[in-house]
């Protein structure tokens, strides 16, 4: 059974309704009234990530969450950090609106500077991250090892993105789409935008006509192809003992393949 925000916890932000468990967010996020709350993974990044959207400006384009202080003024307690609850919901199957909502998010970001807890995080993702960015990559399974020799050179402008889109998008009649849970990356945006097309393709329904809507984006068959690497590659780490890769790689590793 998950284990929610203690009392001191939700005294701590404020809340006083008893909290509920939210779908989504890993199993592991709560409510309490208009709050959400959520256990923090890593205290260095939660706490810049509360400072950089506790700051940016509002926009027509995008919302986002509101991180809230503890009555002290700090953004932890005990392990945990807070939000204002915002209205919508997900769909992953709007998979062009959560890309069009990342290009948005990613406008509003792009001057930031690089964190340096992004160098010390250590994941699943972040290694993956890593992994499938890193030239000397030589993987023993065949899958892997085709993806890795078929990356080439490119020079594109990093910056931060958000690294898993498209499961957190909120989508609200009337509002404009709402970024949440968001797990910093310091990659091109386009990278960004083809992790949300793989993981439409995987796993939410989308054909490979995704790669051909977005193929004007930077440097586009090779971020497809490093996007579908990092996810295989945490897919990978994420597994106890001998890993094959999902039957739902093979089609989507074939079209991207195609398009190089």
């Amino acid at each position: 059974m998950q284990t929610g925000p203690s009392p001191a916890v939700l005294d701590a932000f404020g809340a006083t309704a008893p909290p509920v468990l939210l779908d989504g967010g890993r199993g592991r996020t709560w409510r309490s009234g208009e709050i959400v709350l959520k256990p923090v993974d890593h205290p260095a990044e939660t706490a810049w990530r509360a400072d950089v959207l506790a700051a940016l400006p509002e926009t027509d384009a995008i919302r986002v969450p509101r991180p809230l202080p503890t009555r002290t003024g700090t953004w932890t307690a005990d392990g945990w950090e807070a939000a204002a609850l915002i209205p919508g919901r997900t769909d992953p199957k709007r998979w062009n609106d959560a890309i069009e909502a990342g290009e948005a998010f990613h406008e509003a970001i792009g001057g930031l500077a690089r964190p340096a807890f992004l160098d010390t995080r250590d994941d699943w993702w972040s290694r993956a991250d890593h992994d499938s960015w890193n030239p000397g990559l030589a993987p023993a399974d065949p899958t892997l090892r085709t993806l890795a020799e078929a990356r080439t050179p490119v020079a594109l402008d990093h910056q931060l993105v958000h690294g898993d889109l498209l499961g957190n998008v909120l989508y609200e009649p009337g509002l404009p789409p709402a970024i949440i849970d968001w797990p910093p990356y310091w990659r091109p945006r386009s990278w960004a935008a083809a992790v949300a097309a793989v993981d439409a393709m995987c796993w939410n329904g989308a054909d490979e006509s995704v790669l051909d809507h977005w193929s004007h984006l930077e440097a586009w068959p090779q971020m497809a192809l490093r996007a579908l690497l990092y996810r295989m590659i945490t897919d990978q780490h994420a597994t106890p003992g001998p890993w094959r890769p999902h039957p739902a790689y093979h089609p989507v590793t074939a079209a991207v393949l195609r398009r190089l």
